[in-house]
Parts: structure tokens; C-alpha cells; sequence
């Protein structure tokens, strides 16, 4: 029983720290190669990237954990009764050293070009003008690569911005994922349309604060930039408050679309689908059909079916996919 259960929650961080990685790993290293080299023309192609590497990061790891790869959607999963609660420092350290490990990986990558970036336009790593290199890491508000043509996002703005977007995201995240949704997407598909809802968020809120939308996503990367010597531009930020905007945001964000959704949405989809068809799962996964879980945990609810247990860690989770 004990090493089902070691099995089960290693399965669970293996695929959240991988997940998170490839998910920042494509992101940060987007944004690097626009920064370093104009890679990319305007925000909408670094949106899509981003997008992309949501969905490649869920399909890749969906079968390992529930692939929610964002710990705003890891605590909406618990608020929302999809998820156990003793499960949630599992996930959260898992995406956090997914993020890490990702923001270590662009520093190995392009350390090079962005020393030899900073050394053409007389950027001093630290000082404020190393913004527009640290960028590549953390996000910032209002967007350094914009802020020369007069945008400005107060700290009120940038909160509301990240928690607002987080909530549009963690919304979808629910509703594409829900059995009561009469009209959700094939399963197969839900991982596509999360991350075109990530580009889509990103590609409007940029602009004000980067679009973090998830705490693992901004605090890994930038706690490398941290140590790599941005130090103060990385943490807490030339104007401070990133604490506030990239990581308690999107909590809150996370935390208000999964209560908002539990005791509103979920009930009308509820009795809408019984009113169509005459039953209902309340989004319960069927565990008769094992393409509904990750495999690891179908395996688990065989060997012990305490719902109280790690070893059933997706049969706490109501969803099919986890999301972001």
C-alpha cells in the first residue's frame, strides 16, 4: 500500500515538474530569442508560442499527473472539490521547480547572447535599464519592450490584470473539462483550446503586466534571474509589488473562478445535462473507462480505493485534464 502510494505521488510531481518545465521552457525561451533578436513580430506570435507550449506541455504530461502545470489551477482544483487538499504543497513545489529549472535552462542557453546584448546597449546587469533583459525571466508591468510608447499599468491595474486573467483561464480550464458540459470539446481536444485561451489572455493583458497568469511561471525564472545578477530588478522589482501581481493574483484569480464555477456554473450545466439526457455525472470521472484517468492513478484506484489517499490522486480530481 505504502509504495503504491510512493509510486502514485511521484508519478504526480514527476509530471507536474516536467509539465511546468516544458510549459516555461517554451514560453521564457520565446520571449528570449523576440528580445535577443527580434525573432518575432509583435506580441501576438509570442502569444501563440506561449499557447502552444501549454498544450504540448498537457499532452505530454496529462498521464503522469493531472497536468495543471499553473498552482492557481492546482488551488482551484481544491476549492472546487476535484482535488484533495493534502495534495496541494505536492503540486505547488513540483511546478515550482519545473519553473526553476526551465528559467536555469534559458540562463544556460542564451547567457551568452544576452551578456553580449547588455554589452552593445550599455545595460548594467542589476541596474534598472537591465528590465529589458531580466524581462526574458520574470514578467514586469507595465511590459518593458512597450513602456517607451507611454503605456502605463499602476500596481492597481497590474493586480486586476493577472487575477482577472487567471480567472478568465481557470474558467475555461473547468468548463472544458467538465462532464456536465453539453458543449465541451472531445476530451482529446481539451488541451488545444487551454492554450488557445492562453494566447488569447496573453495576447490582450501583455501589454499592462506581461501576462504571468501563473505563480510557477514567474517566481522560478525569476529567482534564477535573481542569482544570475539581476538582483533587485529581479526581485522585488524596480516598483515592487511583484509578490502582489504575479503571485497572489492569480491565486486569487484561480480561487474565485473555481468557487464561482462549483456553487454557479456547475449546478445550471448540471441540471441543464439531466433536463437533456436524464442523468448526470457532476463531472465524475468514469472509472470504467481508463482513458479517462491517467493511467497511474486507474492503476492505484485498483490497488486501494480510498478516496482520502494519494494513491487515487486523479480520482480526486473531477476533471479529465487538470489544464495549465
Amino acid at each position: 500500500m505504502k509504495s503504491t502510494s510512493k509510486t502514485v505521488l511521484g508519478a504526480i510531481c514527476l509530471g507536474e515538474f516536467i509539465g511546468t518545465f516544458l510549459l516555461v521552457l517554451f514560453g521564457t525561451a520565446t520571449v528570449a530569442v523576440a528580445v535577443l533578436f527580434n525573432a518575432h513580430v509583435g506580441l501576438l506570435q509570442v502569444a501563440v508560442v506561449w499557447g502552444i507550449g501549454v498544450t504540448l506541455a498537457i499532452y505530454a504530461t496529462r498521464h503522469l499527473s493531472c497536468a495543471h502545470l499553473n498552482p492557481a489551477v492546482s488551488l482551484g482544483m481544491v476549492l472546487a472539490g476535484r482535488m484533495n487538499l493534502r495534495l496541494l504543497p505536492w503540486y505547488w513545489l513540483a511546478q515550482l521547480a519545473g519553473g526553476i529549472a526551465a528559467g536555469a535552462t534559458v540562463l544556460l542557453l542564451f547567457g551568452s547572447a544576452i551578456g553580449d546584448f547588455e554589452h552593445a546597449r550599455g545595460i548594467v546587469r542589476g541596474a534598472p535599464g537591465s528590465v529589458q533583459t531580466a524581462m526574458i525571466f520574470g514578467e514586469y508591468f507595465p511590459h518593458p519592450g512597450l513602456a517607451a510608447s507611454g503605456l502605463g499599468a499602476t500596481i492597481s491595474i497590474a493586480i486586476l490584470a493577472e487575477a482577472l486573467g487567471t480567472f478568465l483561464l481557470v474558467t475555461m480550464v473547468f468548463s472544458l473539462t467538465e462532464g456536465c458540459n453539453v458543449g465541451r470539446p472531445a476530451d482529446g481536444l481539451a488541451p488545444v483550446f487551454i492554450g488557445a485561451t492562453v494566447a488569447a489572455i496573453i495576447s490582450i493583458l501583455a501589454p499592462l503586466t506581461q501576462a504571468g497568469l501563473n505563480p510557477a511561471r514567474d517566481f522560478g525564472p525569476r529567482l534564477v534571474a535573481f542569482l544570475a545578477g539581476w538582483d533587485g530588478v529581479a526581485i522585488p522589482g524596480p516598483r515592487g509589488g511583484f509578490f502582489l501581481v504575479y503571485v497572489a493574483a492569480p491565486l486569487v484569480g484561480g480561487a474565485l473562478s473555481a468557487i464561482g464555477f462549483r456553487y454557479g456554473l456547475q449546478p445550471l450545466m448540471d441540471s441543464r445535462t439531466t433536463a437533456v439526457t436524464g442523468a448526470c455525472s457532476n463531472g465524475e470521472i468514469d472509472m470504467s473507462n481508463s482513458a479517462d484517468l491517467p493511467q497511474i492513478a486507474v492503476a492505484a484506484q485498483h490497488n486501494q480505493p480510498s478516496e482520502g489517499n494519494v494513491t487515487v490522486a486523479c480520482n480526486l480530481v473531477k476533471a479529465r485534464f487538470g489544464g495549465m
